[in-house]
Parts: C-alpha cells; sequence; structure tokens
C-alpha cells in the first residue's frame, strides 16, 4: 500500500495512558504525531486500572525498588499540577480524589508491618499517621469493628484512569495529534543503516517517521523487525479488577481503603474500584469466579457494607512487567527507537514523568538522568540476547489466582 503522504516526526506504538500522555506531551513541543493503536484508545489495561497514586507501594522490592519508589514520588508530585493542565486542555475533568488512603491492619502480623510502614515513610518525611481503630472508624464509619490498627496517608490520592483516558484522546485531538485506531502495528522498519524509518501495519501498509516510541504494554516485545539485541523481556501479568455502584450514590467510604489482599477505591460518582489479584497467567483475559469471590471475602472482612454493592463490571487487565520490575524508558539500540512500557502495576502513576522522559529523548532536551539511567533499555544486558520466551500457558481454570500477599504492595492497581 502507498505510504501516507504528510510524515509524522515521530510515531507512537499504543493509545493507553503513556502512549497518549507522550504523545500530549510530544505535539505540545511542535512535533507531527501519529498514534497507532491496535483497538480503541484507552480500551486496554489502563482503563481496567484502580488510579491510585500512591508511590510508597513497592518499597520492598530491594535496590530496584527504591529506584521505583523515587521515579514514583517524582511522578506522583507532578500530578496536580498535570491534572490541572489537562483538565483545563481537554475540558472534562480527570476525577482526581485528595481525600487520602486509609492501610487497614485486621491482625497483629499485619499491625507489626503497618508499624514498619510507618517508620519507612517517616524516614522520607512522608505523611502517616498511626490511628487507633476507634479513630479509624471515626474516619470510616463502614470500617469493621474487628480491625487492629490503620494508618492514615492523606498524600495518596488517586485519579480514575477512565476519565483520564477520555480527556488524553481530547487533548490530542485538539492538537491535531493524528490518531488511528484499530490499526495494529505489525513491525518496525529498519534502515540497513540501522536506523527506524517507520512503521508496517498488518493490513500491510507502510507509514515513515523518523522516531517510534513503543508504549504498547505487554504487546511490545512482539513487534517485528527489531534485532534480538534491542528486544525488552517484558510479559504479562493478569490482574482482575471488580466495579462497584451503590445504588444510593456516594458515601460508603471516602477515603481509599488498602489491606493486604488488596484495595478498594472511591470515586466522586458512587462507584468503586475493587482489586488485588495478581496472576502468571500469559495472554489470558478470561474473567473468573474465583478472583471476584476472593476480592469480596477479603473486602469484606474490613468493609462489610461491600457486599451492599451492586456489580457493575469484572474486568482484567494483563500488566507489563519487566524481569526487574522497574519500567523500560529511553532509547533502544537502534536509532529512532524510543520505549515507554514495563510498568507494571505502575502505569497511572508515572505517566506525567514518562511523558516528561520521553519527550525530552525525542527533542534531545533531555538533562542526563540518573533515574532515567535506571529504567534504561540496556540494563538488561544478556536478556535482550536470548531467544524471546513464548507466554507462559495459562493454568487449569479451577486452580485458585495466584495473589499477592503484601498490603505494602497491593495498592497501586493494574
Amino acid at each position: 500500500m502507498p505510504t501516507r503522504a504528510k510524515r509524522p516526526d515521530v510515531i507512537i506504538i499504543g493509545a493507553g495512558i503513556i502512549g497518549l500522555a507522550v504523545a500530549w506531551r510530544a505535539r505540545q513541543r511542535g512535533m507531527r504525531v501519529t498514534v497507532f493503536e491496535r483497538e480503541a484508545a484507552g480500551s486496554g489495561t489502563s482503563r481496567v486500572a484502580a488510579g491510585m497514586l500512591a508511590p510508597v507501594s513497592e518499597v520492598e522490592f530491594g535496590e530496584a525498588g527504591a529506584r521505583l519508589l523515587e521515579l514514583g514520588l517524582r511522578s506522583a508530585a507532578l500530578w496536580p499540577a498535570f491534572a490541572s493542565e489537562l483538565e483545563a486542555a481537554s475540558r472534562q475533568s480527570v476525577g482526581l480524589l485528595r481525600t487520602g488512603t486509609l492501610l487497614v491492619a485486621r491482625d497483629a502480623d499485619e499491625a507489626r508491618a503497618l508499624e514498619r510502614q510507618l517508620a519507612f515513610r517517616g524516614s522520607l518525611g512522608l505523611n502517616a499517621t498511626r490511628v487507633r481503630p476507634s479513630q479509624a472508624r471515626e474516619l470510616e464509619p463502614a470500617l469493621a469493628p474487628t480491625i487492629r490498627l490503620a494508618l492514615d496517608l492523606p498524600d495518596d490520592h488517586s485519579v480514575d484512569p477512565r476519565l483520564v483516558l477520555a480527556a488524553l484522546r481530547s487533548a490530542c485531538l485538539n492538537d491535531e495529534v493524528e490518531l488511528r485506531e484499530r490499526a495494529g502495528v505489525s513491525g518496525v522498519l529498519v534502515s540497513d543503516g540501522g536506523a527506524i524509518t517507520g512503521v508496517e501495519l498488518h493490513a500491510g501498509e507502510r507509514v515513515l517517521a523518523p522516531a517510534v516510541v513503543v508504549a504498547a504494554g505487554t504487546w511490545s516485545g512482539g513487534l517485528d523487525g527489531l534485532p534480538a539485541e534491542s528486544r525488552i523481556p517484558v510479559r504479562p501479568v493478569k490482574g482482575q479488577t471488580l466495579r462497584l455502584r451503590d445504588p444510593a450514590g456516594p458515601g460508603l467510604l471516602r477515603r481509599a481503603v488498602r489491606f493486604e489482599e488488596g484495595y478498594l477505591v472511591p470515586r466522586a460518582d458512587g462507584s468503586y474500584v475493587l482489586g488485588g489479584t495478581m496472576e502468571e497467567r500469559g495472554f489470558d483475559e478470561a474473567s473468573t469466579a474465583g478472583a471476584a469471590y476472593e476480592l469480596l471475602r477479603d473486602c469484606h472482612e474490613l468493609v462489610p457494607g461491600v457486599s451492599e454493592l451492586e456489580i457493575a463490571e469484572l474486568c482484567v487487565g494483563l500488566r507489563p512487567a519487566t524481569p526487574d520490575n522497574l519500567p523500560v524508558i529511553g532509547a533502544g539500540a537502534v536509532e529512532g527507537l524510543v520505549w515507554a512500557t514495563g510498568h507494571f502495576r505502575n502505569g497511572i502513576l508515572l505517566a506525567p514523568l514518562t511523558a516528561e522522559l520521553v519527550t525530552g529523548i525525542l527533542t534531545a532536551t533531555q538533562p542526563n538522568d540518573r533515574l532515567l539511567a535506571a529504567c534504561a533499555p540496556s540494563r538488561f544486558g544478556e536478556a535482550l540476547r536470548r531467544p524471546e520466551q513464548p507466554p507462559a500457558p495459562a493454568r487449569d481454570q479451577d486452580e485458585a489466582p495466584a495473589r499477592r500477599r503484601n498490603g505494602a504492595r497491593a495498592a497501586v492497581g493494574l
């Protein structure tokens, strides 16, 4: 098929929150931008996310976790201004709630974990207050009387990812970003000299551009045309969430409630997102009764009123995970290739910072940033030169979902 006459300066593969945020920022810097999305914009994992802006949630992953924490703190600080600017550009709300979070323990072991969280947050200079069960129930009367301890985290906010995606889509279109939906990219085009020249679509069309940003989430590692040493080891990690609504409207919870097995996040319209599963099941996107049962059972112990809510939707998302759980942000091994993927559970949180970093790379204005170095695609070394492994096969459907059991790390969502 013929090449389009007007060439973009940059092609972005993927129209989730990362791809759209990069597209919006790049267009603001004067670049001609084309975004390709294999389905509808914002219809993937970003749409399923709970949207918590909780950067301390990954603190137990060692050295890589410390770097991720720093990334998260920096991006969380960008969110208020990012949200305000996006709302002005799109004339749409992004659902930013600054009501805080309660981190809740139900037994002595979980209470000890909260004490460690309190000490850690204090060492970072972050706001966290230890509250007795009676105080926690004064803050959130819907909590069960059996809770042992809680932490009040006033600076852990949330946004509604579906509203953010809609606002980003509008802002991009208003700024004349070319958004081509249901136009999947099969691979990138590379010149004989080893530089990006564009992409090829599944339909056979070739679109030329000197730069390509890969923001395709879980599917980022499957592009044709890349040499083995330039590929990124990204795997899917399945997560399921329940979307609930209160026919009486808002009021059950004002704050997000996080607990060892998951989280319950309120929306301004009286709906809630209940989540916390993490399953190594390859590209399986089937929703399961077992996941819904476990989510409701665990949440009911702490917020009994959740049983009175109506089930609106059971959602499945595939989080793009890397071997060290850090995102991949930076220039690839092929000239003109930029990666913006592997955000795992932190795509919503890290969207403003990722857009800033990637746009700096595209415009050659990004200063030497040690955090960007921590996310560099080259860090995987030998892993990039090994043949790509196929996705792990799904286990039998009657197996219980693989669930994380650490409340400190169950907070960010999909």
